[in-house]
C-alpha cells in the first residue's frame, strides 16, 4: 500500500511557475514509477509526465514538454513537478500516481489504469 499526497497547488499568472510535490508513504518508494495527471472542468483526466523508479528514465505529454519538469528524491519519498512558463490551459486539478517499477514498462506509464495508486489532488489554477 501507498498513501501519497500532493502540496503546491494555488493561484498563479500566466507565465508564472510552481513546483508541486507529492509525498509517499506506507512502501517502498524507490521500487515504484511515478506519474502526473491532470484533470480540467468538463475534461478527462489527461497524463502529464512520469519518471521510473531509479529516476533514469522520464516522459511527458507534448503539450508540457519544455515547460514542466518532473524528478524525485527517493531518500524523501517525494516526487516533484516543476511547472514553468504556466499557460491558462494548464488550469486543472493535478493528481500524483504511483506503480510498482516491476513489470511496467515505459509505455504503461502514460496510460492511467496502470496505475495503482492515486493522490486526492491539488488544484492548479492560472490566470492571464
Amino acid at each position: 500500500q501507498v498513501q501519497l499526497v500532493e502540496s503546491g497547488g494555488g493561484l498563479v499568472q500566466a507565465g508564472g511557475s510552481l513546483r508541486l510535490s507529492c509525498a509517499a508513504s506506507g512502501s517502498t518508494f524507490s521500487s515504484y514509477a511515478m506519474g502526473w495527471f491532470r484533470q480540467a472542468p468538463g475534461k478527462e483526466r489527461e497524463f502529464v509526465t512520469a519518471i521510473t523508479s531509479s529516476g533514469g528514465s522520464t516522459y511527458y505529454a507534448e503539450s508540457v514538454k519544455g515547460r514542466f519538469a518532473i524528478s524525485r528524491d527517493n531518500a524523501k519519498n517525494t516526487v516533484y513537478l516543476q511547472m514553468n512558463s504556466l499557460k491558462p490551459e494548464d488550469t486543472a486539478v493535478y493528481y500524483c500516481a504511483a506503480v510498482a517499477q516491476a513489470g511496467t514498462s515505459g509505455r504503461h506509464l502514460y496510460t492511467e489504469r496502470f496505475y495503482d495508486y492515486w493522490g486526492q489532488g491539488t488544484q492548479v489554477t492560472v490566470s492571464s
